[in-house]
């Protein structure tokens, strides 16, 4: 499932390539035929993201909110587009671009209150202007008072928006956190450090549309070591190198499941407190 960064990053592509022109709407597939017919011929006000949901913004009409899950992708080209293929569930298109939507886990045309209920269930998202669903402090008061631990928090879309098995393997290892640790457990402290390099970290992933997590110390070329070689691309500290060296302390990188994902910590460089 794509996290936050990806999402980020396809509300700046719809703006670029659809916002203030009329688009083409019409659904291939058949699922979305209505909602197609309802904004085709109108223009896209704007797009956003909060956690790992898109909102595409047409004034009168509503939002079309997409939730791409496991299985959706998102492929953008120019004009003149190709025909599409019965797989596609949305295509927007004006003269110069087209976007094309298959397979995503959620397509559906929704009003401004329904938007804002989707909104009002998600936890910050790093990733959103301050003062729109941008607060650490509103996540740090679920943390500080949850018994549940920081590895399994930090994956609850309704703590921490957007933020996903690689973020979470990766911010939990660059702060020495063991993931295993209670959210009570943790400081003030090392709840505003986590928050501050997730922005960080994310906006990195927006900007490349790749995560980087490895400090500039620590690269393939500053270490003398091979480069990472993944489907998901990008330099990590622990995640999907279970049994391989640690970058830093040379140990066993283990591997377990939390919160059904696959999760990947250091356990020398991440000790529980004692």
């Amino acid at each position: 499932m794509p996290e936050g960064h990806t999402i980020h990053r396809l509300a700046a592509d719809h703006r670029e390539r659809f916002e203030g022109r009329e688009v083409r709407a019409t659904s291939p597939q058949g699922k979305f035929s209505d909602g197609a017919a309802l904004v085709t011929g109108r223009p896209l006000a704007t797009a956003e993201a909060h956690g790992k949901h898109l909102f595409l913004g047409f004034a009168e009409t509503g939002w079309i909110h997409i939730h791409l899950g496991l299985f959706g992708k998102v492929a953008f080209g120019g004009a003149p587009p190709p025909p599409p293929t019965d797989t596609v569930r949305l295509r927007l298109a004006n003269k110069a671009a087209y976007m094309d939507l298959r397979g995503p886990t959620t397509c559906a045309l929704i009003t401004d209150e329904e938007k804002q209920a989707i909104h009002a269930r998600l936890g910050p998202d790093p990733l959103r202007p301050q003062g729109e669903g941008n607060d650490p402090d509103t996540a740090w008061r679920r943390v500080s008072r949850s018994r549940t631990t920081i590895a399994a928090l930090l994956l609850d879309q309704k703590v921490v928006a957007g933020v996903g098995n690689v973020y979470r393997a990766e911010v939990l290892f660059r702060h020495g956190i063991d993931p295993y640790t209670p959210g009570k457990d943790l400081t003030y402290t090392q709840w505003t450090a986590i928050w501050a390099d997730l922005v960080d970290l994310m906006r990195e992933g927006v900007r490349l549309n790749r995560i980087d997590t490895v400090r500039p110390e620590h690269t393939p070329e500053a270490m003398g070591r091979p480069p990472r070689v993944d489907d998901h691309g990008g330099e990590v500290y622990v995640y999907r190198r279970a049994r391989q060296g640690c970058h830093i302390c040379g140990g066993e990188i283990r591997t377990a499941d939390l919160a059904a994902r696959n999760l990947f910590w250091c356990p020398g460089c991440q000790q529980a407190p004692r």
